[in-house]
């Protein structure tokens, strides 16, 4: 292995090699393996990311499993309560991946201004709301406090509804609620709700209907008991496990209410997400099928133009897997620099991103206003290695060739 790894570090380090014709064509194969690295980093980094950076946003708006009547399943109002004294809530259940659980009810209603209206989903939340994820998309004023003992008109609105209604921080939002079995002459429940925070979550789905309002108002106008909720909101601590946990939790509820994951209730989204790991794939597979055939030609040419020597070193006893190791040792070098460059690029354009997201996209198409990145070790690692193993593979081949060449007519090869 010495012998081979000197013969290559020759090639690699020789005068010859600087000025030979092969040095565009080896140029242009590390070219070409730094370009593939840099477009599997993006197409990881912003695949997952944007999958990830959806999942949270589904979950923060519903939780990763939802426990409710089975007359509010098909329905966006919480029609029938459920009690939220259930085994002791909140440790609703002794299952170790959930790590919160709250209890929430939504109502329809109608904001109403002087020139305009709009529809929106009054989601009524406690004290035991997870408001982390809401206080990145909070773009003014604050979270409105339901902890304290008296109701509150505090309210959070979208950015959405705030524009197209024309309000903003301070304003009085009059919301008008219709009465449950109520007569069409009967007036309807007014609430003079007060703006204290607006968020963007650029999600438009959501932000074109909810708004965060105090649990006790939806209480009170469905004249339920202090105990009672719409429905829970479950979060768990790995979404890859979804499936499995929310058929625990199934498992675990009476027999009187029924749970539902948020991949089943928002099929669409999440059968569209899975199609991002196939894009993922085959993009993958293609960058380095490209890759590969560059590093092959790359290896054809620098055989083809040490001929000579590879005769002189099978003259002199050197047996035909030790020259092919020569080549591939010389190949996983180029491989190395392409792969250094690479990650080099890629990663700083990643971060770049990250830190002040340049590439922005549709929020009605993808979710999201600007591209989401998702940096892991793990993948980077694996990338690389996968890499450079299927280039080493594919070189196994072309390298044969060697194997070919007569040590009498290499010899006397101009």
């Amino acid at each position: 292995m010495n012998f081979e790894y000197f013969i290559a570090k020759r090639l690699i380090k020789g005068k010859e090699h600087k000025s030979s014709i092969s040095t565009p064509i080896i140029k242009i194969a590390i070219f070409a393996i730094a370009i593939g690295m840099i477009m599997m980093l993006i197409t990881v980094a912003t695949g997952v990311g944007l999958q990830h950076k959806i999942r949270e946003k589904v979950a923060a708006f519903n939780g990763h499993i939802l426990i409710s009547s089975f007359d509010n399943n098909s329905s966006i109002e919480s029609l029938i309560p459920i009690s939220s004294d259930q085994n002791s809530y909140p440790e609703l259940f002794e299952i170790e991946e959930i790590i919160h659980i709250q209890g929430v009810a939504t109502k329809m209603g109608l904001i109403r201004t002087a020139t305009d209206f709009e529809g929106v989903v009054v989601k009524g939340v406690g004290k035991d709301y997870k408001w982390d994820s809401f206080k990145e998309y909070l773009v003014e004023g604050r979270i409105p406090n339901f902890t304290g003992e008296e109701l509150t008109t505090e309210i959070l609105l979208s950015s959405h509804i705030a524009n197209r209604l024309g309000l903003g921080i301070g304003d009085k939002a009059i919301t008008y609620f219709l009465k449950k079995n109520a007569k069409s002459n009967t007036n309807p429940f007014i609430r003079p709700f007060k703006i204290v925070g607006i968020y963007n979550s650029g999600f438009q789905e959501f932000d074109e209907a909810f708004l965060f309002a105090d649990i006790r108002h939806i209480r009170k106008m469905n004249k339920w008991k202090p105990d009672e909720i719409g429905n829970f909101e479950v979060f768990i601590d790995d979404f890859d496990q979804i499936n499995q946990i929310g058929q625990e939790v199934y498992d675990n509820i009476p027999s009187t209410i029924d749970s539902q994951t948020i991949s089943l209730k928002y099929a669409t989204i999440f059968e569209w997400l899975k199609l991002f790991d196939l894009n993922i794939i085959g993009i993958i597979g293609i960058i380095i099928l490209v890759a590969g055939i560059n590093m092959i030609t790359a290896l054809l040419v620098l055989v083809l133009e040490r001929i000579p020597m590879i005769g002189i070193l099978k003259a002199l006893g050197t047996n035909d897997w030790s020259i092919r190791k020569v080549f591939l040792y010389n190949a996983g070098y180029l491989i190395l620099v392409g792969l250094f460059w690479g990650n080099f690029i890629g990663i700083g354009l990643l971060l770049i991103q990250k830190q002040y997201g340049i590439v922005g996209l549709n929020p009605e198409t993808y979710y999201v206003s600007t591209a989401p990145v998702y940096i892991d070790l793990s993948y980077i690692v694996f990338l690389n290695i996968g890499t450079m193993a299927l280039c080493l593979l594919m070189l196994l081949i072309p390298s044969y060739i060697i194997t070919k060449i007569s040590p009498t007519k290499s010899i006397r090869f101009q």
